[in-house]
């Protein structure tokens, strides 16, 4: 039997920042990237300052992986509404731009920048594509040789890096409202949950027995139970704006579809009752066009 629980979206922010939390996190991390991965601290920055009206939500997290590696990973969680007005590449390279410059003090060395791991839990269809996760990584191929671009011995000492793809930031992309909820491993039921706010009995990848327990709605409280409410007051919202604005563009698109029509039958001859039988046009509208084509 599943259990309902707080969406994860919203814990990221508030519950899970919590120390004592913190196994739920490492727990979504060591199954995602594939390492035993430990939270060293959430950090401090100005991306993570809660408002009133969060448009999404961002955390990042300095976190050490099995080579006692420190990586700067930083996690989004968005909606369609906040990608309308600007292309959903930039908001990805301006988060992991942000993440490391504020992360390398001032005096440090460039050597001493820290790993960034992008990764973005995005709840709509962002992009064509069949799967529901995509990573994407940062690699120098020769032109002529085909070859891949290896570091140097004293670059792999300096930087402590075996490969050039180590050095630069990484992406992953998790389309959790394309998954079929079907779980046929221990990452798929991670994304179970970030899809379904549910986690099934059945259920045996890192973190989510704690997050069962943690993320119980019945052991919320008061104060948190109210912003909770809010929380998903404002994704309904979202929702009805985003239905708005998909209505409007349609109702625009098939307006300008009629007016090319309209406008084609007008040169071919035809008059305004059949033009307006064929558009659904006003006769005013379509005296209007005719003006404008014997201008």
């Amino acid at each position: 039997m599943s259990k309902k629980l707080i969406r994860f979206d919203w814990a990221i922010k508030r519950i899970l920042r919590n120390k004592v939390n913190f196994v739920v996190l490492e727990g979504f991390l060591s199954e995602l990237l594939f390492d035993n991965i430990k939270i060293e601290y959430i950090l401090e920055s100005e991306s993570n300052q809660e408002t009133e009206d969060e448009k999404f939500n961002r955390v990042d997290i300095l976190t050490q992986n099995s080579k006692h590696e420190l990586i700067i990973v930083e996690i989004q969680s968005t909606y369609e509404i906040d990608y309308f007005h600007s292309p959903d590449n930039y908001r990805e390279a301006y988060g992991v731009s942000k993440s490391i410059s504020e992360n390398l003090k001032l005096g440090q060395k460039y050597s001493e920048i820290k790993k960034v791991i992008s990764i973005n839990i995005v709840y709509f269809d962002l992009g064509h594509g069949q799967d529901y996760i995509y990573s994407g990584k940062t690699d120098f191929r020769g032109l002529h040789q085909n070859d891949l671009l290896a570091l140097s011995d004293k670059q792999k000492t300096t930087f402590l890096k075996e490969d050039v793809s180590d050095i630069f930031p990484e992406y992953y992309l998790l389309k959790v409202n394309q998954f079929n909820d079907i779980a046929k491993d221990t990452l798929d039921e991670w994304i179970y949950f970030l899809k379904n706010s549910e986690v099934k009995d059945t259920f045996k990848a890192k973190g989510l027995k704690e997050a069962s327990e943690v993320l119980d709605i019945m052991r919320l409280p008061k104060d948190d139970e109210y912003g909770y409410n809010r929380y998903l007051d404002s994704l309904h919202l979202k929702a009805s704006e985003i239905f708005t604005l998909q209505t409007e563009a349609e109702f625009k698109v098939r307006e300008e579809e009629k007016i090319r029509i309209a406008k084609k039958l007008i040169l071919n001859g035809a008059d305004n009752n059949l033009i307006s039988i064929s558009t659904e046009l006003s006769t005013d509208k379509i005296e209007e066009l005719r003006n404008e084509l014997r201008k």
